[in-house]
């Protein structure tokens, strides 16, 4: 069994560059079947979830190859119509290649997705998305089957701001005739990251990141050039090892205008954060202290950060609470705070934290987000500590060991003798 071997109490320094966006490179990835021929995607990271990707558009007839971190999609060959059933359950943004393949094909298969258990996570809004353009949809519930030859655009409101169901009808509408307006969509930064490379490849998309996203579908597109921007949530992570273990780091490649309500949060927890063009420089050289957040859809707090600032929080000095609006099972990352000496407690949707000296233990990952969380806390516990799940963390970060070396960690991946 592989796990990560921390030893905590050590200040960090240095300077590291940030990865491309998960979230962004895999609708970005799906989208290269609405063209045929070879699109180019830069900064793309390596990543398990995006060698899913790879593999789903591999099975569909497309010729995949990694320069460094850079992708070449070849999609002229492709012919596939169904995602293979043990690709979809490894990942849920699997489900975007329905929304491309209806456009490409006017056809789409595919079992249910998987993904981290963080609760409830529908995937209604994204089949609903498609019988507004006209899609015949049968859930058999275990397998999805989309029929749409002719689709026509529409208007659609969606009764939530889903970012999944808002990049798969992006997807789907652009291959619709006529105008699709999309009514409170997702603004997550992703999304505008997707429509940069729709546009690039010719498509009429406007209004990502607005209250109103409007699709000119039927147009040919053509393959691409694209670097994929970086990742906010990954740069959190790097921001809060810093502010849980103290130090100074410097994070380039972003300014974090994506990520304003975490720097905002670990400002008002007492860390010195400075954005300049391209980089964030944080400093922390004492006990963090008390701040009050509650997460909910972009521009709020993101869901996928709140892990993060818990972790650094639990070691900090002062009283803080947590409500999480997203997902019901977000918190499941708590016992393993308290197993390094952590005092959180969970009052319904709300986790309430009494910052207190960490110390190192042995846990397990529960998610991807909760196993960055509790690589966070046991950077700043005294003592060593065993993170076990490397798995989960894989999907969401390229090299993280590597890159809490460069700034000073004392963090390393092995494995039990014999396995």
């Amino acid at each position: 069994m592989e796990y990560f071997a921390v030893t905590g109490g050590r200040p960090l320094e240095g300077s590291v560059a940030v990865h491309g966006a998960k979230n962004s490179a895999l609708p970005i990835l799906a989208a290269t079947l609405l063209a045929r021929g070879e699109s180019v995607i830069h900064n793309c990271p390596d990543l398990t979830d995006v060698q899913t990707a790879l593999e789903i558009l591999t099975c569909l007839g497309c010729r995949v190859q990694r320069e460094g971190n850079t992708l070449l999609v070849d999609t002229s060959c492709a012919h596939g119509i169904r995602v293979p059933d043990g690709l979809m359950g490894r990942m849920r943004a699997s489900v975007l290649f329905l929304g491309a393949l209806l456009a490409r094909e006017g056809r789409a298969e595919a079992g249910w997705p998987g993904g981290c258990a963080l609760g409830a996570r529908p995937i209604d809004l994204h089949l609903a998305a498609f019988q507004a353009l006209g899609a015949q949809v049968r859930d058999s519930g275990e397998t999805i089957v989309c029929r749409g030859r002719t689709l026509q655009g529409t208007r659609l409101t969606f009764p939530i701001p889903s970012v999944g169901a808002t990049e798969n009808a992006m997807l789907a509408a652009c291959g619709a005739e006529g105008v699709t307006i999309l009514q409170n969509p997702a603004r997550e930064p992703e999304i505008a990251d997707l429509q940069g490379f729709l546009q690039a490849m010719g498509a009429d998309v406007e209004g990502a990141g607005t209250e109103r996203i409007i699709i000119r579908g039927g147009r040919p597109l053509r393959p691409a050039s694209y670097r994929v921007m970086a990742d906010r949530i990954v740069t959190a992570t790097y921001l809060c090892s810093v502010a849980s273990a103290g130090g100074e780091g410097i994070f380039t490649g972003t300014d974090g205008s994506h990520l304003l309500p975490v720097l905002e949060a670990l400002a008002a927890a007492g860390c010195a954060i400075r954005r300049e063009p391209g980089r964030i420089i944080l400093r922390k050289d004492r006990p963090l202290g008390s701040v009050h957040i509650t997460t909910g859809p972009y521009p709020a707090f993101p869901t996928d950060a709140q892990p993060l600032l818990a972790a650094a929080l639990a070691g900090g000095a002062g009283e803080s609470t947590i409500t999480e609006t997203i997902f019901d099972r977000r918190f499941r990352y708590v016992q393993g705070l308290n197993a390094l000496g952590g005092s959180v407690r969970l009052e319904g949707n709300t986790a309430h934290i009494t910052g207190r000296p960490l110390h190192g233990g042995q846990v397990t990952a529960p998610d991807l987000r909760g196993g960055a969380a509790l690589v966070i806390a046991a950077l700043g516990a005294e003592g060593e500590s065993r993170i076990t799940g490397l798995t989960h963390m894989d999907r969401g970060y390229q090299g993280l060991e590597d890159t809490l070396q460069k700034l000073g960690a004392s963090i390393r991946r092995t494995k039990d003798k014999g396995t």
